[in-house]
């Protein structure tokens, strides 16, 4: 499942992000980070996990993600891993890839498994030519390019690939979900059934119906989660 997130960071966090993300003793070359098959592949700066302003940074972040009920929804999070941060300049890309099925937390070392991956766009789509991330699955190939402060989320499973960026810049954050539920045909399912009986209960309350259907999502998600 694919899930546009509109406005996971609202203006002024964007902004403020942008201006800490001006210093260019940040960047690193991106590929040290890449496994050895992808780093043939990838082409772009990363902001060093080393630098004192990093924790700071990627921590608002973090917080719009853990907050965001609509990604909670979907993703179902059990561990998300703090956030990256790239750029893509000067005919930067990232060919296709499929993400390590396991990362490990800058903080703490710990290993976790890549269920769900997100990309929080930082630039607007007019301030660079290119770049689009584009996401294979079943049904074909999806270009994303989205509003500074939108984020995408889709499985870590996809192949995926950034176009090559030939005007401008284009910043991002991204990072990984572990999800309580790895399969990701079931965390739709979980999805659609939580956002029905959202709906439902707009229009009809607590319902004997609605109370019926949400105890069969909890019952679901205690059938199918892990902890």
């Amino acid at each position: 499942m694919m899930l546009h997130i509109p406005e996971l960071l609202n203006t002024q966090q964007v902004t403020e992000l942008r201006e800490q993300l001006k210093l260019p003793e940040l960047w690193v070359n991106g590929a040290q980070s890449a496994g050895v098959q992808a780093q043939q592949t990838k082409n772009n700066l990363q902001v060093d996990i080393q630098s004192d302003l990093y924790p700071l940074i990627s921590q608002s972040v973090l917080t719009a993600l853990q907050q965001n009920l609509l990604l909670r929804s979907a993703a179902l999070p059990q561990h998300i891993l703090v956030p990256m941060f790239n750029c893509y300049q000067s005919h930067g890309s990232y060919g296709n890839h499929v993400d390590s099925a396991i990362q490990y937390s800058s903080q703490t070392g710990t290993a976790i498994r890549t269920d769900v991956s997100i990309t929080v766009f930082l630039s607007e789509p007019d301030e660079y030519e290119g770049g689009e991330l584009i996401v294979e699955d079943t049904y074909g190939s999806h270009e994303v390019k989205l509003d500074a402060g939108d984020a995408i989320l889709y499985p870590s499973t996809s192949l995926h690939r950034v176009e090559p960026v030939t005007q401008g810049s284009r910043i991002a954050a991204f990072t990984w979900i572990q999800s309580m539920v790895k399969d990701d045909w079931q965390r739709n399912m979980l999805f659609n059934l939580d956002m029905t009986i959202l709906r439902l209960r707009q229009q009809l309350g607590d319902s004997e119906e609605v109370v019926a259907l949400t105890s069969h999502y909890h019952n679901l998600l205690r059938q199918w989660g892990t902890l």
